[in-house]
């Protein structure tokens, strides 16, 4: 007997079996006993229904910073991911006590349901939402299909700014299982064991750009880290940006050689295209063991004496 078809919470309809695994991929961080906090997942219209909540707040976080002030949802606040969500000085990502600072602005607390979305089908804030989990905050959500799917919607938006009550936030310590570093990814190329994924574009897998255009960030040298398998983070998501099917999404996987149940590392250029495929792989697949390299190629592109492959 076939299984009844229900609505999961991506707005496709899917199987009832299918459904449960999405819930569960999609349940968000879980407490000591396994409790379930918030679905990592959101439609826009669960936003346009929720977005005011007293324990809800909105952020935008887009690649194009001046979007915002062209309008947002209603409620949102901004962050910028140059200028905020990245030290001012050196390069690695924001402090713990930047992040508490610029939650509290915002009107964060920590048991706050944060969602966030954005341009380039939620580039940045995935980034974001790895950035909140890096320090503990697991009470963080997606918005599918981001900026482009709200706007093609026909959603309102404004230029309001909003000003939120000031809140205390208290970050934790980073977790170190969330994020991998240049010496974590190194001992990969000498010894294996992880499993590392390049979201770039085929042609800067290959060394042909070593950069897409228009980008400013770049490194020494273009090809790849030895070991890694190539899934560009584009193949996760649909034509209007949301997110592929589960069952879409690990055939696309799979047909890369990427096994569930090994850890994973994963790298783009600067650490905004692999915290999408970290998203993917950790709450839309369940992946248990999943890192996002954040000083991804323009790191390793320019390091001197690493071992390359094109």
């Amino acid at each position: 007997m076939s299984q009844p078809h229900i609505r999961s919470s991506t707005g496709r309809r899917t199987s009832a079996g299918a459904c449960q695994a999405v819930r569960r991929a999609l349940s968000a961080g879980q407490g000591p006993q396994g409790r379930v906090m918030v679905e990592k997942l959101v439609t826009c219209q669960w936003v346009a229904e929720h977005g005011n909540d007293a324990n809800v707040r909105l952020v935008e976080v887009d690649v194009d910073t001046a979007a915002y002030a062209e309008g947002h949802i209603r409620g949102a606040a901004g962050w910028n991911w140059s200028t905020q969500l990245q030290d001012p000085v050196r390069r690695d990502v924001m402090t713990k006590q930047a992040l508490e600072e610029l939650a509290s602005a915002s009107g964060v607390a920590s048991d706050t349901h944060v969602v966030l979305y954005g341009d380039n089908s939620n580039w940045f804030a995935a980034y974001a939402l790895w950035v909140l989990e890096l320090y503990g905050h697991a009470q963080a959500s997606l918005m599918d299909g981001g900026r482009a799917k709200w706007l093609a919607d026909g959603r309102p938006v404004t230029k309001e700014e909003s000003h939120p009550r000031r809140t205390s936030y208290r970050a934790k310590d980073a977790d170190r299982a969330v994020r991998a570093r240049r010496d974590d990814v190194l001992k990969v190329v000498a010894q294996g064991g992880v499993q590392l994924v390049d979201v770039r574009s085929p042609a800067e897998f290959s060394g042909e750009v070593i950069a897409p255009p228009g980008m400013s960030e770049t490194a020494q040298r273009g090809g790849h880290i030895p070991r890694a398998l190539s899934v560009p983070w584009a193949r996760a998501v649909n034509e209007d940006g949301t997110f592929k099917s589960p069952a879409e999404l690990r055939a696309l996987y799979g047909a890369a050689g990427l096994k569930d149940g090994e850890p994973v590392i994963a790298y783009c250029r600067i650490g905004e295209r692999s915290s999408h495929t970290w998203f993917v792989l950790r709450h839309l697949l369940g992946f248990k063991d999943v890192r996002n390299y954040d000083g991804s190629w323009t790191e390793y592109g320019s390091l001197v004496d690493v071992p390359i492959e094109k």
